[in-house]
C-alpha cells in the first residue's frame, strides 16, 4: 500500500493540490451525487426556459459551471486575482439560471 502511495504522490505532483483546490473537486463531486440521488427519488420533466430548450436540473448545473469558470477567467484576466466578486457573480449566474433557464 506504500508503494501505491508514493506513485500516486509521484505521479500527482505535478498539479497544485491545496486545500482549496480539493475542498473545489469534492464540492462538485457532492453536487453530481446529490443531483443523481434526486433525479432517482424525485424525478422531473424538462422545462422549456429562456434559451428556447428543453433542460432538466443536471442540463441547469452543467449551464451554470460552465458559465461560472467563464465568468472566473474573465475575472482573473480584467481584474486580477481577487475572486471574492466573481463568486458573488457566479452565485447570482446560478440562481438566474436555475430559475429562468
Amino acid at each position: 500500500m506504500d508503494d501505491f502511495t508514493a506513485h500516486l504522490a509521484e505521479n500527482a505532483a505535478w498539479m497544485a493540490w491545496t486545500w482549496q483546490t480539493g475542498l473545489f473537486f469534492v464540492i462538485i463531486a457532492s453536487l453530481l451525487i446529490v443531483f443523481t440521488l434526486v433525479a432517482l427519488f424525485k424525478p422531473e420533466r424538462a422545462r422549456v426556459g429562456v434559451l428556447g430548450i428543453p433542460t432538466t436540473r443536471g442540463d441547469r448545473l452543467f449551464i451554470t459551471l460552465l458559465g461560472s469558470a467563464f465568468i472566473n477567467l474573465a475575472w482573473l484576466g480584467l481584474a486580477g486575482p481577487d475572486l471574492g466578486w466573481a463568486l458573488a457573480l457566479c452565485l447570482v449566474y446560478a440562481l438566474a439560471v436555475f430559475r429562468f433557464v
